[in-house]
């Protein structure tokens, strides 16, 4: 009886592996650097929106709010239309650029996709005012980010780093002042 065998990924004549499959990363990245202008002006149109929605008591526009966060999160400003409009449309017009780490971003991006997740369950089984408080959580950071310039995903994740729960290889820049400045 003969041993099963396991199929055999192709070999370039390199030595390499042929790559077969989905570029998983590819599909997940986050750009590193972001613009803090196109990060801003995205959080400026969550702002508008957690707003409208607080004064509506509309429970789908957390819905919205919630993907957008998660579509961030996970893919970049690539399918996000708050991020599309941000990078593509108004942060040009703008002309500025100012670089800054991707990790904190989308950190932040996870805290907003937490706050906004929360917000959506409490509302649909029945705790509209704890959804509502979140909600303004929301509104007080992405307001914040947008008219001030303070993340505070990004203060957050600098605090986790710092203590270590965070790795330092995730962020170079946010350990390395030169990488900062450069």
């Amino acid at each position: 009886m003969t041993k099963p065998t396991l199929p055999v990924t192709p070999v370039r004549q390199t030595g390499a592996r042929v790559n077969s499959g989905i570029d998983w990363r590819a599909v997940f990245a986050f750009p590193n650097p972001v613009n803090e202008y196109a990060a801003r002006i995205t959080a400026g149109l969550v702002v508008l929106l957690a707003v409208a929605t607080l004064l509506t008591g509309w429970g789908w526009g957390l819905v919205v709010l919630a993907v957008g966060f998660w579509l961030r999160v996970l893919f970049g400003p690539r399918i996000s239309p708050f991020a599309l409009l941000s990078v593509k449309v108004l942060a040009p017009r703008i002309g500025h650029v100012k670089l800054v780490a991707g990790p904190p971003k989308r950190f932040a991006q996870g805290m907003g996709a937490a706050m906004t997740s929360a917000a959506v369950v409490l509302y649909f089984t029945g705790f509209q005012p704890a959804a509502w408080a979140v909600l303004a959580l929301l509104i007080v950071a992405a307001s914040l980010e947008s008219f001030v310039g303070y993340c505070l995903g990004c203060a957050i994740f600098g605090l986790l780093q710092r203590r270590g729960l965070i790795p330092e290889d995730i962020c170079e820049a946010c350990n390395n002042i030169t990488l900062r400045r450069s």
